[in-house]
């Protein structure tokens, strides 16, 4: 159940009349009131001989008793009340009783009998309107700061009480939700998002893996943004403003937004943050190998994840959010250059994963570098294709993140961060399906290359996985991504990996208790700890056994057994 003040008016008869009106679409059906300061006002919905005017000027008899120069300027507040999609139909009675709760519980008539007088409207099924003068019967003004606060905690009792759905409480550091009126314009020009939304994904991603100023608003403008920015005098940028080109408003000029009113972390301020080093850090960054590709990116960014797991395990909280920070810029990252069958869900998954990547807990810049820097290779490696090794290490970075957004929503459930939490265990389920089609091909060549082994080599690599894995050996041996993991050791060892030492180390590195397919997980971990191409295609596959032939003499023909003679040419 969601409560929203809503800025406060001066006007307390053009309010009822747009509560009792059709609505902006005609959605306005059976106007009328199910509460009251007294539970005596008068009804223009139902009452014929009642007009607007009349429950107006009951409602404002506390103002037209103070002198006109003792009156507030503004004086009508008003929230509505709106129940999930997908709760039950509330009863009249049940709106009345939740009406007086949330007035009580702002303050606005805290029962001590000289409160404001109030009124509550319903004109849906799912929400009710609340309307109040500002000031009391003693002529006094009413107590109700922070009312936004209250009426939220109150509602969640609420929920409770009438076993409705739980909203998770929020903590201040969610992003500015578009207003009534930006989602009817949206509505209007039959835009499924609002501008505020569009630009805050294209500020998001714009940001994503930057290390400058000048790179930041460059990207902006390859967005297609309109860009603003507020200058110093001594020629310092001290913050921007962005808007869409097709976003007017009346006079026909750009709408624009800042960074901050976009998310608080979009400041300037705040991304100037993000190429920050830690206090007293000098030191050179390692070189890095040049990024030759997306398939390049993608595999440095999952080895990245990976690493990223140990400080979600054991790094102090601000290091953990300068992480999980990153992370978001990974998923930014990886959904700006992602095939087509794999963008949704990836988009999807970064936009949920938004709301997780901020916290009270401020994040400790500088030891982060390596997802930023993996975010900035993904952006300027460019976009991927969707098979061969692009689309096999999309599947391994894809994987690898999972278990890194499945630990962030573990670590924010820990801290109490509910709408944190709940934001990365669906930023997980996003990445979760875009998985499940990112790996269909590659592992199906694996799957089938296993399922042609030699029974003896076969019967060896099940033999490593029950000598390093006891626990969990028979369900790996039973699920259907078996003969790909098979598959995968047999080319580990045709590069001189031992199957069993290699299953220790990375089945050691992280639980696998949880996962939907061990053996899957099992297979991108091999291959990337083996350094072994994602995408097993057959050249591979005859060079690895030529290679395995004259490195491990006697044991030819396990590995070559079901691969074709002759040239093969790459898919």
């Amino acid at each position: 159940m969601i409560p929203r003040i809503h800025k406060q008016g001066r006007n307390t008869v053009r309010l009822l009349a747009y509560l009792y009106g059709p609505g902006r679409r005609e959605e306005h059906t059976d106007p009328h009131l199910v509460a009251s300061f007294d539970g005596l006002a008068p009804d223009p919905g139902r009452n014929p001989s009642t007009t607007l005017a009349d429950l107006a000027q009951l409602l404002d008899e506390p103002l037209h008793l103070l002198d006109k120069d003792a009156r507030p300027t503004t004086h009508v507040w008003h929230t509505s009340v709106r129940s999930a999609p997908g709760d039950r139909t509330l009863t009249d009675a049940e709106w009345a009783d939740i009406a007086r709760r949330v007035i009580a519980a702002t303050g606005i008539d805290p029962g001590d009998g000289a409160g404001c007088r109030w009124a509550a409207v319903r004109h849906a099924d799912d929400h009710i309107h609340l309307i109040a003068t500002l000031v009391r019967e003693d002529g006094r003004r009413p107590s109700h700061h922070r009312s936004a606060k209250r009426a939220q905690t109150e509602c969640r009792q609420i929920e409770a009480d009438y076993d409705l759905h739980r909203v998770a409480a929020g903590d201040g550091t969610a992003a500015k939700r578009p207003t009534s009126a930006e989602r009817h314009k949206a509505e209007r020009l039959g835009r499924q998002r609002t501008p505020r939304e569009e630009l805050r994904e294209a500020v998001r991603r714009s940001a994503a893996g930057t290390a400058s100023e000048k790179e930041f608003f460059d990207r902006l403008a390859s967005a297609g943004l309109i860009v603003r920015r507020r200058i110093a005098p001594s020629g310092d940028t001290l913050g921007y403003t962005v808007a869409l080109p097709e976003d007017r408003n009346g006079k026909g000029e750009p709408v624009f937004y800042s960074g901050s009113k976009l998310a608080p972390d979009l400041s300037l301020p705040r991304i100037r943050e993000r190429w920050a080093r830690p206090p007293g850090d000098t030191a050179q960054e390692p070189a890095q190998p040049t990024v030759t590709g997306p398939a390049s990116a993608r595999r440095r960014a999952a080895g990245a994840a990976w690493q990223a797991l140990r400080f979600i395990d054991d790094g102090d909280d601000g290091v953990i959010a300068a992480q999980i920070a990153a992370a978001g810029e990974v998923l930014d990252a990886l959904a700006k250059t992602s095939a087509a069958h794999t963008r949704h869900e990836l988009q999807s998954a970064a936009t949920a994963f938004e709301r997780a990547s901020r916290s009270h807990i401020r994040a400790t810049r500088g030891h982060n570098h390596a997802l930023r820097r993996v975010a900035r290779d993904l952006v300027r490696s460019g976009p991927a294709l969707g098979r061969g090794e692009d689309g096999a290490t999309t599947a391994m970075v894809i994987d690898m993140l999972f278990f890194l957004i499945a630990a962030v929503a573990h670590w924010h459930a820990r801290k109490g961060h509910a709408q944190q939490a709940e934001a990365a265990h669906r930023a997980a389920e996003h990445l979760r399906g875009a998985y499940r089609v990112a790996a269909e091909q590659p592992l199906a060549v694996l799957h089938q290359r296993g399922r042609n082994l030699a029974r003896p080599l076969l019967e060896r690599q099940a033999d490593a996985v029950r000598a390093a894995m006891p626990e969990l050996a028979e369900q790996v041996l039973a699920e259907p991504g078996w003969p790909s993991l098979a598959a995968t050791l047999a080319d580990a060892e045709a590069v001189g990996h031992v199957s069993t030492d290699l299953l220790a180390r990375v089945a050691g590195r992280r639980e696998l208790g949880t996962a939907e397919s061990v053996s899957d997980v099992l297979v991108w971990r091999v291959r990337r700890m083996a350094d072994l191409p994602a995408d097993s295609y057959p050249e591979y596959v005859a060079a690895a056994s030529l290679q395995r032939d004259s490195a491990v003499p006697g044991t030819a023909d396990a590995l070559g057994a079901g691969t074709t003679n002759g040239p093969v040419r790459r898919r």
